[in-house]
Parts: C-alpha cells; sequence; structure tokens
C-alpha cells in the first residue's frame, strides 16, 4: 500500500494537482510519523492493515471537519475537506454497504454462538478480524447489539 500511495503522489506531481498532492503528502507524513513511533518502541515498520487504520482514522477527522465548517457556514473549507476524503477513499478497502454489514453481523452472532449482550466483544473482535477498514465499527456494534436484544 505505500508503493501504490507513493506511485499516487508522483502522477499528483506531473499532473500538478494540488489537492492531491497535498493530501498524499499528508498521509505519506502520517504513515512516517507512525513508523518513527514504531521503531522508538522496538516495533517494525507500518504493516498494510495500520495504513489502513490510519487512514480510516484520516477519514473519520475530515468527516467531522465537514460537518463542523457547514454549521459555521465554511462551505468552501467543507469542500476543501471533501475533495481530501475522495482522495483518502481511494487507498481504503471498498466500504461494505449497510445490507452487507448486517448480514456480515448476523453471521458472526450466529457463529460464535454469541447469546447476550456480554457477547457483543467477541463478535466484535471477529469482525474486526474478517472486515479490516471494510465498515464502520462503530455502526457494527449497534448492529449487533440490535441483534442479540433480539
Amino acid at each position: 500500500m505505500r508503493e501504490a500511495i507513493q506511485a499516487a503522489l508522483k502522477d499528483a506531481q506531473k499532473s500538478q494537482d494540488k489537492t492531491r498532492i497535498s493530501t498524499l503528502r499528508l498521509i505519506c507524513a502520517a504513515v512516517k510519523d507512525r513508523d518513527i513511533a514504531n521503531r522508538s518502541a522496538g516495533k517494525d515498520p507500518v504493516s498494510d492493515e495500520e495504513i489502513t487504520e490510519i487512514l480510516t482514522k484520516m477519514i473519520k477527522q475530515r468527516r467531522e471537519s465537514v460537518d463542523a465548517y457547514e454549521q459555521a457556514g465554511r462551505l468552501e473549507l467543507a469542500d476543501q475537506e471533501r475533495r481530501e476524503s475522495t482522495v483518502i477513499l481511494e487507498f481504503l478497502p471498498k466500504q461494505l454497504g449497510e445490507d452487507e454489514v448486517e448480514q456480515a453481523c448476523k453471521s458472526v452472532v450466529d457463529e460464535t454462538g454469541a447469546e447476550g449482550l456480554r457477547d457483543v466483544g467477541k463478535c466484535m473482535s471477529t469482525l474486526k478480524q474478517r472486515f479490516p477498514g471494510q465498515m464502520d465499527f462503530g455502526k457494527a456494534s449497534g448492529v449487533v447489539k440490535n441483534i442479540l436484544r433480539q
């Protein structure tokens, strides 16, 4: 994934797409920061799963910023954040739709034998292993809780 980001940065520099260049540089900086933190902690360099985690956090930050800018009437800044989100989303796995998330949650609940709300953690752990970066796990947690309440 790291190579794909670097290649996209080179292409953006050739086409002189300023928004794309700045967003890709932000991604590279975030990955390097995590690399440095891992190195100082004696861990391996950042894996693709960790890069996906970083990108997911960046998307979440952008969405929160868009909401804040829209409430403040700063539509041009909200548009800028949306453009950055579009660039970041290119490197994330395809997100599952609501129906797919619900189906995945139902199958995990059945497979793990979860019976009550105390088993939510077990279900979420399985979901995170099977679908890394492919769903909003906060929403998935709500779906799992609803299934277990029935």
